[in-house]
């Protein structure tokens, strides 16, 4: 991977892993529904643009139903899902959740094609099972009200990432510019009638307004831009390690922009979730694929 793709995986970690950081901020004020809603909206606008300066078409007319199934299984649900989670939950722990997204995938896809999960993709998917415990176990904030269902909603969240992700492989080949743009304005439709459900706390003022633009966006947005540019160029297996670092950074704005504090059970948590991600991914870096020379 050259510097240039590798300076650009980190700038997606950390525009990802502020997702959350976002969503924490700005939850309180506009509410699930309403956040949620503005996201996929400015995230659709921004990428109309993008298409129309390209001169991409989405072809509704033949491509509906799919953009209504991603956007449902990949933006709407999830979206909201975290945004209710961020209520309660600190960014740090949402943005390593977030990250067993790929471990749902692949127990889907087992279940989905009726095949036995190999002893790696087991002693990931046990793996990941314990990081979330201890990470669920010693955070204080899982003894607050709601905080049950609050961490359930968080894991929901990224199990329909990987009924995405599955789906997605039988799904039929647009290109993935357009998957993302077609995929918020489903979206944003799908999200309406969150508005009614999560109503709005409070008249949201110009700084939550401005984490609502960001996260849509570039949480959003950009951040698909630079993924599916990521995916071109260096192959998706690279790609996704992009899953690997977003808890990071997660970590990272959670600590110094909202005072969030670390304990060893959140590294410890982290690094176990991302141990089992690359087990049950199979995800082994381009340098250790090299063969060495005789």
């Amino acid at each position: 991977m050259s510097t240039s793709n590798l300076l650009r995986l980190f700038l997606l970690a950390a525009i990802w892993g502020g997702s959350f950081l976002f969503m924490r901020i700005a939850t309180p004020v506009l509410g699930p529904g309403w956040l949620i809603e503005l996201r996929v909206v400015f995230a659709a606008l921004f990428l109309a643009g993008i298409a129309l300066l390209l001169k991409k078409s989405l072809q509704l007319g033949r491509y509906w139903k799919h953009y209504l199934i991603l956007g449902l299984f990949n933006a709407a649900i999830p979206f909201v899902l975290f945004a209710f989670a961020a209520k309660t939950l600190s960014a740090s722990l949402l943005s390593v959740l977030n990250a067993t997204a790929p471990m749902w995938a692949a127990l889907i896809a087992a279940v989905w094609q009726r095949q036995m999960v190999t002893p790696r993709v087991l002693l990931g998917l046990l793996l990941g099972t314990a990081g979330v415990a201890l990470l669920v176990g010693m955070d204080r904030l899982s003894t607050q009200d709601g905080a049950l269902l609050a961490i359930a909603a968080a894991l929901l969240a990224p199990f329909n990432y990987g009924i995405a992700t599955v789906y997605a492989k039988s799904a039929p080949a647009v290109e993935p510019f357009s998957n993302a743009h077609g995929s918020m304005w489903a979206g944003a439709v799908l999200t309406l009638p969150t508005l009614l459900l999560f109503p709005q706390p409070a008249m949201p003022s110009p700084g939550i307004l401005g984490a609502a633009v960001a996260l849509g966006v570039l949480c959003s947005g950009v951040a698909y831009l630079l993924y599916y540019g990521l995916v071109q160029d260096v192959g998706p297996t690279s790609a996704l390690t992009v899953t690997f670092l977003s808890p990071l950074f997660g970590i990272l704005w959670g600590t110094v922009f909202l005072d969030e504090a670390v304990g060893w059970y959140t590294v410890a948590g982290a690094a176990i979730v991302i141990a089992g991600v690359v087990l049950v991914t199979g995800y082994r870096p381009a340098w250790a694929m090299r063969k060495v020379p005789a």
